[in-house]
Parts: C-alpha cells; sequence; structure tokens
C-alpha cells in the first residue's frame, strides 16, 4: 500500500524541485495532431486540464511517458523526462496539497501532489530529497524511463495502460498491438512492488523454487519494484542473489 502523507516524516506539505523536459504544441490543430499521436483523449481534455499519455511505436514500444496539459484552447505543453527533450526545465513538485488552478496534478509518488511550473516552493514548505522521493515512487509501482521502462516493455506490462491509455478514442501509432493485447491476450509478466529484506541491485534475477522469474528495476530503502512472471503466486518465497523479498512491498 502506498504510504500516506502522515507517514512522511509526519509532515503535511513538502516540496522539491523536479527536472523536466517540456514541449510545446500550439496552434488550431494542436489537439487533433496529439489526439492521432498520443494513447489518451487530448481533444476532450478541459482548460487547464491534463492527462497522462504515451507515445508509442507502431510496435507499441514505448518512446515517451508525457503529462499533456491543455494550457489554452490551442495551447498545449508536454512533460516528461530530461533526457527524453531538448528543452530541460524545472519544475516545482508539492506533495500534500490541494492542486491549484496553474498546476498539474501528479500521481507518481501515491500521495496528493501537484508540480508548478517556474514556481517557488510554497512557504513553509520542507525540501524532500530525491532518495525519499524515489522511495515514494518505488512504493506507489510508479514506472520510470531508463528503469523500468525500455524498447523490451510493453505498456501493459509496466502498468501503464491503466493510466495513460484510452481504448475509446481513434488511431495512433501503437493502438492496434496495445488494444490487441487489452482484449484478447494477456501479458506474462507484470511490474511489482517488492519488499526486500537486505540490499539488492537493479538487474538482480529473481528467483522462486530454483527458476528464474523476473528481474529488479530499481530499489531504495527496502523496497523495490521488478518485473515478476504473472504465474508466481502472492505468498511466494523469493530470493534475489540469497536475500529475501516478497511481493506486495
Amino acid at each position: 500500500m502506498a504510504p500516506t502523507l502522515d507517514k512522511v516524516n509526519g509532515l503535511s506539505l513538502r516540496a522539491a524541485a523536479r527536472p523536466r523536459a517540456f514541449v510545446g504544441v500550439t496552434g488550431p490543430d494542436a489537439a487533433s495532431y496529439l489526439e492521432r499521436m498520443l494513447s489518451n483523449e487530448v481533444e476532450t481534455l478541459e482548460l487547464r486540464g491534463s492527462c497522462e499519455a504515451l507515445l508509442l511505436t507502431p510496435k507499441a514500444r514505448v518512446i515517451a511517458t508525457v503529462t499533456v496539459w491543455r494550457r489554452g484552447q490551442d495551447d498545449f505543453l508536454l512533460l516528461t523526462e530530461p533526457e527524453l527533450g531538448d528543452r530541460l526545465h524545472s519544475s516545482t513538485l508539492v506533495l500534500g496539497a490541494d492542486v491549484p488552478d496553474s498546476a498539474i496534478p501528479n500521481i507518481d509518488y501515491g500521495v496528493p501532489a501537484y508540480e508548478a511550473i517556474d514556481a517557488a516552493a510554497p512557504d513553509g514548505a520542507e525540501a524532500i530529497s530525491a532518495d525519499e522521493l524515489e522511495v515514494l515512487r518505488i512504493r506507489a509501482a510508479t514506472p520510470r524511463m531508463g528503469a523500468e521502462i525500455d524498447d523490451r516493455v510493453l505498456p501493459a506490462e509496466a502498468g501503464l495502460t491503466e493510466r495513460a491509455v484510452s481504448f475509446t478514442k481513434g488511431c495512433y501509432p501503437g493502438q492496434e498491438p496495445v488494444a490487441r493485447l487489452h482484449y484478447r491476450g494477456h501479458v506474462n509478466r507484470r511490474l511489482r512492488v517488492l519488499a526486500v529484506d537486505g540490499d539488492v541491485e537493479p538487474g538482480g534475477e529473481i528467483t522462486y523454487e530454483d527458476k528464474v522469474v523476473g528481474r529488479v528495476t530499481s530499489a531504495a530503502n527496502g523496497h523495490a519494484l521488478a518485473y515478476v512472471r504473472t504465474e508466481v503466486p502472492e505468498d511466494a518465497r523469493l530470493s534475489v542473489g540469497g536475500v529475501s523479498v516478497r511481493l506486495g512491498g
């Protein structure tokens, strides 16, 4: 279960600068263009509304994860990870507050949060360390490009279809394999949160009954993210290099 705010050092308001790459899309055809290119509904976004979406290859491999923010009727801002864009800016990530009109809701950390573009942290907000954010991200099962997401991963395996894909919108690159897997198939592995009784490293193999059933992708402070075979029982006794781990951390 994701941590509640009263478990994050007992503080109700915390903030951090978050590096971001921004891409602006403007003009009378901006909404229809993004609707054709991205995996989620864009044309129906309300003014100042936002959604998560994916830019995919025709074979449904993830090129980029983006947050789409409708700043105006024909003005959109796409936020993505720093390494995925040419222009690097910072947003202020705030945990534990209602979302202001000029900010974007953020669900990456399992607690109420928002991002404000080029804004200072609110008065009285305590700084959040990168290590603390990483623990929250892992416990919230939020995949990150370069760790949980690469050209070997399908959106459904990473839990991205639930948060960034519309199955009722029109065509976009990668739609056919995404829809086919959703309606007719199943994935063989899924991104899972693990509780770890020791130290493990990304890339570590997960074993169950002497068989490799997954690999660790991120780890921090007794928690890890990993791709695990779907047939592994929820109460399975797992190991990573001799370190005991369990599902549902």
